[in-house]
């Protein structure tokens, strides 16, 4: 079998819900950051087997399979196919590692993996207005979990299951909020240092201005401030919107390949796709799986904990990376360190791309051999990816 290897990485800038991004059509910022990472790859898009795409509300303008609506809309070959995927918030990683195992397997070439959410455009639960995705089996098994009362229909709540969190790890008020203003004010180092800047495509807009930076990032908050916000999924609670991910638009891609079809065609690996895994975990507090994930993660790769040089830990909620940090005993001076989704915001299906982007920028800026990304999904899942700096 041969290896995997990313040989591009782009991303447009997040916009803010009814921001920056709101009057682009979801397929057109996919096309875009297909363009963007043709361009910048030197690939011909010809050669491209296949474009996997993460999406999580597939209804409306997201519908149809976006993935090959974006590979026509970008002007790509009519011969080049694509499809769309959902595992929730980790689609576009796990768009990444169905890439990656094509390739490795010898069933394609070339693979483009990326992602897309315009959460403006396409709510958050379009896809469920009418009607639960849940059957009576599913809700009766588990029906007065931990938390919920024992009548109560629908356990299944993201916001619910990070103070389900929060308790367990005894995570305070404070905790949280200081790890939000932390990731706020990583994102502006790294923004005011030009450390996004190499893997932006900025996003030509129809009035005819341009989105060229992350619009989530809030520079002027503060403990205080954080400290004035509700706590909505429970009255005596410690999680607000101010220790949440973003509501966000935005599109990532990433082309992967082997390293021997990459030379022949004069393309330079980024890194090497060590290690990719999924798991899961408890559907009702939903957001752990991180953790068994990292732990499955790093044992098929035979690395220790301490060998990682940077960790991607998506901040859907604070209570997620402090719970994996204790869990873990990681480094938390390696986590996220340019920001994450608190700052920067969350498009569920390009958010995976997005993150691996950033991390493979961070390593390739300083220099570090290996990386760890993974992020909790509804339902109690995880995506776990090692790659390796070339």
């Amino acid at each position: 079998m041969s290896d995997a290897v990313i040989v591009g990485a782009v991303r447009t800038p997040v916009g803010r819900r009814k921001g920056g991004l709101a009057a682009v059509h979801p397929v057109d910022l996919s096309a875009h950051v297909l363009r963007a990472l043709a361009h910048r790859t030197g690939l011909d898009p010809a050669d491209v087997d296949d474009v996997v795409w993460g999406c999580v509300s597939q209804v409306g303008e997201q519908s149809w399979n976006v993935a090959r609506n974006a590979v026509l809309a970008a002007g790509w070959p009519e011969s080049v196919p694509g499809t769309t995927l959902d595992r929730q918030c980790g689609s576009s990683q796990q768009a990444l590692h169905f890439a990656a195992a094509t390739v490795a397997s010898g069933q394609a070439d070339l693979v483009v993996a990326g992602g897309v959410e315009s959460m403006t455009r396409v709510p958050m639960g379009s896809s469920v207005a009418d009607g639960s995705p849940f059957s009576d089996q599913v809700r009766d098994r588990y029906r007065g979990a931990e938390g919920f009362a024992a009548d109560q229909p629908l356990p299944f709540n993201q916001g619910v299951g990070a103070e389900l969190i929060a308790a367990r790890w005894r995570l305070s008020r404070t905790q949280l909020d200081e790890f939000a203003l932390a990731s706020h004010a990583r994102a502006a180092a790294a923004q005011d240092a030009g450390a996004f800047d190499a893997e932006l495509a900025p996003v030509p807009l129809p009035d005819g201005g341009k989105l060229t930076a992350d619009e989530g990032v809030r520079r002027d908050t503060s403990l205080a401030k954080l400290a004035e916000l509700k706590t909505p999924f429970r009255a005596d609670g410690v999680v607000t919107a101010g220790s949440a991910s973003q509501i966000s638009d935005g599109a990532a891609a990433l082309a992967v390949t082997t390293s021997e079809w990459a030379g022949r065609h004069g393309l330079r690996p980024l890194a090497r796709i060590h290690t990719a895994v999924v798991a899961a975990d408890d559907p009702v507090a939903m957001l752990t799986a991180p953790i068994p994930a990292t732990a499955k993660a790093l044992r098929r790769a035979g690395l220790g904990i301490e060998e990682i040089g940077v960790y991607e830990v998506n901040e859907a909620f604070a209570p997620v990376p402090l719970a994996w940090l204790a869990e873990t005993e990681a480094d938390p001076g390696r986590l996220n360190p340019r920001g994450g989704a608190i700052a920067l915001g969350h498009p569920l299906g390009a958010s995976g791309a997005r993150i691996m982007t950033t991390m493979l920028a961070h390593m390739r800026d300083n220099g570090i051999r290996y990386g760890l990304q993974t992020m909790c999904e509804g339902g109690g899942m995880a995506n776990a990816t090692v790659v390796e700096l070339l």
